[in-house]
């Protein structure tokens, strides 16, 4: 058992300041592994022993436990990144980025669970459910990619964004047993939770893509997709957050091939058609 489903086990009994220190666990594991307890309270912004007290709460024999855990996982899981970082120096930012990106969608794909992904591509593939985006301004790009690819494959896919007017003229069209895909990282946006929670008032499923099984939206989704999003620069990494798109709209892909092929055909022609394209 991975340490996110240790979490998932006992998410809705953690307090607000265990909440903080499985944050601080699940994006900075190393933290754990190599840091010391008053290390770990800082960084949560919460004290010694309620770091002490969310070990012996998730199962583990005090602090030393859950370190040996976090160590033991790191070193199946982020051995390889950490050395490919050691690789470079600290000012090679295309190694630095290389490295990160790695092990963004390494550690991101690892953690998906395989019937999760054949049940949200079941949800998907359904051509009876619309399908809603929702995302932060950061992850706009992603959104543009799931309503595109996703469009391409099956009717009835749209994004749900805009002024607060047009949100609430969009929300009025969804119906029980739509699905909408969540996509929201730290820092949370109010509008994206607000949404996604409207939507699912109304019977949607939703499938939340964030960084943390405690994230706002980890609450209401059915399905959730953990994602890591360090990076080498300022801003938050979407290289995993894409990786987990693709793989959705793959999973898609395979289980509506006879069609998909059929309407991906239509596009070529429409574009062979009008010319719109160069082969080099």
């Amino acid at each position: 058992m991975t340490l996110v489903d240790v979490v998932n086990r006992h998410r809705d009994d953690l307090s607000p300041a265990e909440r903080r220190v499985v944050d601080v666990l699940l994006a900075h594991p190393d933290s754990v592994a190599f840091g010391t307890v008053a290390a770990v309270a800082e960084q949560a912004h919460t004290s010694g022993a309620t770091v002490v007290r969310l070990a012996d709460h998730l199962g583990f024999e005090g602090y030393r436990g859950l370190q040996a855990s976090v160590q033991a996982e790191l070193s199946d899981r982020l051995r390889p990144a950490a050395e490919r970082i050691r690789e470079r120096p600290a000012n090679d930012v295309v190694g630095r980025s290389l490295a990160d990106g790695l092990a963004n969608i390494e550690a991101s794909l690892a953690s998906v669970d395989r019937a999760s992904v054949r049940s949200v591509a079941a949800l998907l593939a359904a051509p009876s459910r619309r399908v809603w985006v929702i995302t932060g301004s950061a992850d706009r790009a992603v959104a543009a990619l799931l309503v595109d690819r996703l469009g391409m494959l099956r009717d009835d896919v749209e994004s749900l964004s805009g002024d607060e007017v047009l949100v609430a003229a969009l929300l009025s069209r969804v119906r029980k047993g739509d699905v909408v895909i969540a996509v929201d990282l730290r820092r949370y946006e109010r509008w994206v939770v607000a949404t996604a929670t409207a939507a699912a008032g109304r019977g949607a499923r939703i499938i939340a893509i964030t960084d943390s099984p405690l994230a706002p939206l980890a609450r209401l989704a059915e399905h959730t997709f953990t994602v890591t999003a360090d990076a080498a620069g300022p801003f938050d990494s979407v290289l995993a957050t894409v990786a987990i798109a693709e793989m959705l709209i793959s999973a898609v892909a395979a289980r509506l091939r006879p069609r998909a092929t059929a309407r991906l055909s239509a596009v070529e022609a429409a574009w062979r058609t009008a010319a719109v394209l160069r082969d080099r």
